[in-house]
């Protein structure tokens, strides 16, 4: 079964409406709004709605009316002020609702950052598509020995198509076993055997393997958003929600450019020290040789200061 919803053309004819507001819109956004952005797969993102701009930011900064200062030069630099000193209310007057499209283990692991309001499709209500996940071969890796929840290390390609082969098939079989269970015809929906009862919806879905697909709608304001992508557009987040969060980077920096070079500036792509930290990299600014030992620091974090700072392990 097949699902039934072209989203393509669905964003194509919402496109085409046009609509008279007062409020503030940002062009770069309204272009892709409603467009689904392809992600692994068979998974997508969309913009479904939008509210705020940079100017509002700047405007609940300074809790006054209109657009802020008329230099954008001026709204730059007090947006790059709140982003540096983490003053994060005014990022909360902007929000977006995403419609996302995501293999179940991925919405597991994202359900965790409980500040959005989420909406998911219904597998009590309705029947689940028959698409699941399948990596790529260079994504297929081994664990890391140094990172509990991590992977490392590419396997080797005869090993990681017999991972693909495996995954192929216990997949295509649950769904088998759903439909099944459903009492239903794969192609057509219909009842399959009229002599048989069909279980619960609520019951069969629980046949599925985690690479199955899910979606939900999922609003949530700037602030937040950023907090997530800060946390998992990171080179250290499982691959397959850091594509996620990459497109729903690009989507940030299209709504709100300026906070978006900001946040790449003073969150994503900066570093923060410990004040064991700061005291060190004095010291060796002065010209002192530390080791480890000197440093008070266990090995792992002089390990991530040595790499950031040294280029060295």
């Amino acid at each position: 079964m097949e699902s039934k919803i072209n989203y393509k053309k669905e964003g194509e004819n919402l496109q085409e409406q046009q609509f008279i507001t007062k409020r503030a819109t940002v062009q770069q956004l309204e272009k892709i709004l409603f467009e689904p952005i392809k992600v692994l797969d068979h998974g997508f993102i969309r913009v479904i709605d939008y509210m705020g701009d940079d100017a509002a930011i700047v405007q609940a900064a300074r809790v006054s009316y209109g657009k802020g200062t008329k230099m954008l030069s001026q709204d730059k630099g007090l947006i790059n002020y709140l982003m540096r000193h983490y003053h994060t209310t005014p990022f909360e007057m902007c929000e977006i609702k995403l419609h996302i499209k995501l293999p179940i283990f991925i919405a597991r692991q994202w359900i965790r950052h409980r500040t959005a309001n989420v909406n998911e499709y219904s597998a009590r209500y309705s029947i689940l598509d028959k698409e699941f996940y399948l990596p790529d071969p260079q994504n297929i890796e081994i664990q890391s020995q140094s990172n509990k929840q991590g992977r490392e290390g590419v396997l080797d390609p005869n090993k990681a198509q017999r991972v693909l082969d495996i995954l192929r098939e216990d997949s295509l079989r649950c769904y088998d076993n759903y439909m099944d269970l459903l009492n239903l015809d794969e192609k057509t929906g219909e009842v399959k055997d009229p002599n048989k009862d069909g279980i619960a919806r609520e019951l069969a879905r629980m046949n599925l393997t985690l690479n199955y697909y899910t979606q939900w709608y999922w609003k949530i304001d700037l602030n937040n958003l950023l907090h997530f992508l800060r946390l998992r557009a990171d080179a250290h987040a499982q691959y397959e929600i850091r594509e996620y969060s990459n497109i729903m980077l690009d989507i940030v920096s299209k709504w709100v450019p300026l906070t978006y070079e900001a946040f790449t500036n003073y969150r994503k792509d900066s570093v923060n020290l410990s004040k064991t930290g700061v005291d060190i990299l004095k010291k060796m600014l002065k010209g002192k040789q530390l080791s480890q030992e000197d440093s008070g620091m266990s090995k792992r974090e002089w390990s991530e200061f040595c790499d950031i700072f040294l280029n060295q392990k």
